[in-house]
């Protein structure tokens, strides 16, 4: 197979974002697409910029902020979407705009309550008129897979017909086998592309029956040249094909597919965990390339191969991805080797950033004795968190269990004056929250709450990652502590001033 390029559109910030309880802020977005500029993916979908006036913000502030990659926005054949679309991305040295509208029966009769003819000529007005804002128009037959072949084809040549380069091939519900969807992909490629080389046939594959990446990588053999993903994975229901493993497939095994891609693999680690931290999803620690064990060997047969050779039972290199050989710092370790270690994890900080992460560091290395790379890590992460913090935990302490009733006092800085709360609660972690709310003025439900050791051991630190509702919008948090209510405290403050900032410090007088 001759050698050449496969384009990588990334839409962590769009379908990526959909993915129940993940509300990533403006603020969020552009960091992460920053990140994905890093990463050299060729495309950012940084939102739908029509539906609502915060994506509207995404993504005017991603075209005007990040260079790199082609900035495009999804639009549905409305022309309003279309208009607002090409507004949003006006800034973007390069951008596309993105229609797509159903094609199955289902969604055609149920859903749209349209005929076919009626799709099609809304396929073709709508691809024109994006065309006349930009030279990089794509359409997608949403459903394509639970779609009549022949109408998929048909509205396909169609959008070609009136401007389309990029016809991109959704399995939106994950229903396609490898076998079927390389057949469908030959007869697209074959039959709208044919010979026309200026056209590229794309995937979108979801991952109800995990055949995501399979699917999408099965597709470059029926000539398509653009994948769709998301970091981790993440994305509706099972979530999107993962731009992680994509790509390392392609690396790894560029004797069976054949094609380049431009990203740079060493920023892989650092952008799973930017959106990670950042949408309040984990990371399950078994998740390909990413995964905390995604390069670690219990098995004794296999530590001694890894130990005699890396290659005996690793197919990927750590570094290749940025993931680096352990590093671990100690209670007696000073700024000087902290700053180190992060220079060689290729982490850096702002001067204010760098202070509170140390005080941090040393705070927790008190009480542990050693911190891993992952720790530190942590550490990072939580102490340069997007949203500041209007308000600060001082301190927690909690009292009571078994007959008696739990109960928490917390101590936080507003601005430099000290309150102390006190609040009861089902559990420890229970009265925390409570505690916080009355602190902070927010009533609040707490959505999700999960807990992830670290490290290992009985002094085990352990990360908390929660997503709390504030009204009808949800704001996630995270803390890292050896102490799982005050981890558990320092994630609610971290989500807690995110709605805070969000919605303005009147919410402190409003009780």
């Amino acid at each position: 197979m001759a050698t050449d390029r496969l384009i990588i559109f990334d839409t962590t910030l769009r379908d990526g974002e959909q993915a129940p309880g993940i509300a990533l802020s403006p603020d969020d977005k552009v960091a992460i697409a920053h990140q994905l500029a890093r990463l050299q993916v060729d495309v950012i979908e940084a939102g739908f910029a029509a539906s609502s006036p915060g994506d509207f913000e995404a993504v005017s502030r991603i075209a005007a902020e990040v260079p790199g990659p082609v900035i495009a926005s999804l639009a549905r054949t409305h022309p309003d979407d279309i208009d607002q679309a090409a507004d949003a991305l006006k800034a973007a040295a390069r951008n596309r705009i993105h229609v797509f509208i159903s094609t199955s029966p289902i969604h055609m009769e149920r859903m749209l309550r349209m005929t076919p003819d009626e799709v099609m000529n809304a396929a073709v007005e709508s691809v024109a008129r994006a065309r006349r804002y930009s030279d990089d128009v794509e359409f997608s037959p949403q459903d394509a897979t639970r779609s009549d072949p022949d109408f998929v084809v048909a509205i396909c040549r169609a959008a070609v017909e009136a401007g389309a380069t990029t016809i991109n091939v959704p399995d939106t519900v994950g229903y396609a086998t490898p076998a079927e969807f390389t057949a469908m992909m030959t007869r697209v490629y074959d039959e709208v592309r044919g010979g026309n080389e200026d056209v590229i046939v794309s995937t979108h594959c979801h991952n109800d029956l995990g055949l995501a990446v399979a699917n999408s990588l099965s597709a470059i053999h029926a000539g398509a040249r653009q994948i769709e993903t998301a970091v981790n994975g993440i994305g509706e229901r099972a979530g999107n094909t993962s731009t992680e493993e994509v790509i390392m497939a392609i690396k790894t095994r560029e004797d069976v597919f054949g094609v380049e891609i431009g990203a740079d693999t060493t920023e892989i680690y650092e952008t799973s965990r930017l959106v990670s931290r950042l949408t309040g999803y984990p990371i399950q620690f078994n998740k390909a390339v990413v995964g905390r064990n995604a390069f670690a060997h219990e098995s004794g047969i296999h530590q001694h191969g890894v130990l005699r050779d890396r290659e005996t039972y690793e197919i990927m290199d750590p570094d290749a991805i940025g993931h680096q050989s352990m590093i671990v710092l100690g209670k007696h370790s000073g700024r000087a080797a902290f700053s180190d270690a992060l220079a060689r994890m290729g982490i850096t900080l702002e001067d204010d950033d760098h202070a509170r992460a140390f005080a941090r560091f040393k705070e927790l290395a008190d009480r542990k004795g050693e911190i891993s790379e992952e720790g530190l890590r942590a550490i990072v992460e939580e102490e340069t968190g997007v949203a500041s913090e209007l308000i600060r935990l001082v301190g927690i302490h909690v009292s009571g269990g078994d007959r008696e009733t739990p109960v928490a006092a917390v101590r936080v800085d507003q601005g430099g004056e000290i309150r102390e709360v006190q609040a009861e609660g089902d559990g420890m972690v229970n009265a925390a929250f409570v505690a916080l709310q009355d602190a902070f003025g927010i009533p609040a439900t707490l959505l999700d709450y999960r807990v992830s050791p670290i490290t290992a051991g009985a002094d085990a630190m352990a990360e908390v990652s929660v997503i709390v509702q504030v009204r009808a919008s949800t704001y996630s948090g995270r803390g890292v502590s050896t102490d799982v209510v005050e981890g558990s405290a320092r994630a609610f403050v971290a989500a807690l001033n995110k709605a805070l900032a969000d919605r303005g410090t009147n919410l402190l007088s409003e009780g």
